[in-house]
């Protein structure tokens, strides 16, 4: 019986053949839009087109507010990744279906909801503005829209990491006396640390792409809220060559940190 099983062990079910057909598809459906940006670009004009005043300033705004949503999506969305995945109470699938919301929602629709919100008639931006603190088109503004888009991502890979992680060894150390925290801090993160780098991962990357609900709630201010796919939809109107350079340049930072963060998780935990 313990031959039959290691010989059983050791065949691979293959796929059927017909499954490359639609995943090659798939796959020429993502690649083909990239290929025509590269074909389409001028190569001798390609660093000249990119390295514009306001390029850069929009570029650098971009990486500096995605970099503070991605912080402020892993101090909120951790807290609440961990409620949903363990915590036992009345109205769980409806909080988790309202904090997925922003996944499917329209970014111009999450951005009138912020304006509506924080802005200076909104429902919190009446009393900040009493206090002298207006958040509508400012800085602020980009990383709350781009928190506000970005931070499903991160419940959504941490949660889904906390339901598939074994919990035998959080019951080991709480029946050895470890206080909750202790649990949490020495076992139960260690155990979910690739979940949460792919969730900030994405959640980056989401805000660094965030269009929609900045243009809506941020407006398009150059060096405080033009970030890079606001310049790029600008430049779109009157340079239609300097905006495919953009483009490719956009991607390309992305691709950069999603090959970094994947090899990263490869060579072990955080």
């Amino acid at each position: 019986m313990t031959a039959q099983r290691r010989a059983a062990a050791l065949i691979q079910v293959g796929l059927p053949a017909w499954i490359y057909l639609p995943a090659t598809l798939g796959a020429l459906f993502v690649i083909a839009p990239l290929v025509a940006i590269l074909l389409e670009i001028d190569w001798t004009r390609f660093i000249p087109l990119i390295s514009s005043e306001s390029s850069w300033a929009a570029l650098t705004l971009s990486v500096q507010t995605a970099s503070a949503s991605t912080a402020v999506c892993i101090l909120l969305g951790v807290p609440m990744a961990l409620v949903l995945a363990r915590g036992r109470f009345r109205g769980r699938s409806v909080l988790r279906a309202l904090v997925l919301l922003p996944l499917v929602l329209p970014p111009v629709v999450g951005g009138i909801a912020l304006l509506y919100t924080f802005g200076r008639q909104g429902l919190i931006g009446q009393q900040l503005d009493v206090l002298g603190i207006r958040i509508a088109f400012s800085t602020t503004a980009v990383v709350l829209a781009q928190s506000f888009v970005s931070l499903p991502f991160l419940v959504v890979s941490l949660e889904g990491a906390l339901r598939s992680a074994e919990a035998g060894y959080e019951h080991v150390a709480a029946t050895l006396g470890a206080r909750p925290t202790t649990v949490l801090r020495t076992v139960t993160m260690p155990l979910v640390a690739p979940g949460l780098m792919s969730g900030a991962v994405l959640a980056f990357a989401r805000a660094l792409g965030e269009f929609g609900a900045t243009l809506t709630f941020a407006g398009s201010l150059q060096g405080v809220t033009r970030t890079l796919p606001l310049e790029i939809y600008l430049q779109r109107e009157t340079d239609a060559e300097s905006a495919v350079a953009l483009s490719l340049l956009l991607i390309v930072v992305a691709a950069i940190i999603v090959i970094a963060s994947g090899s990263r998780r490869l060579s072990g935990p955080l």
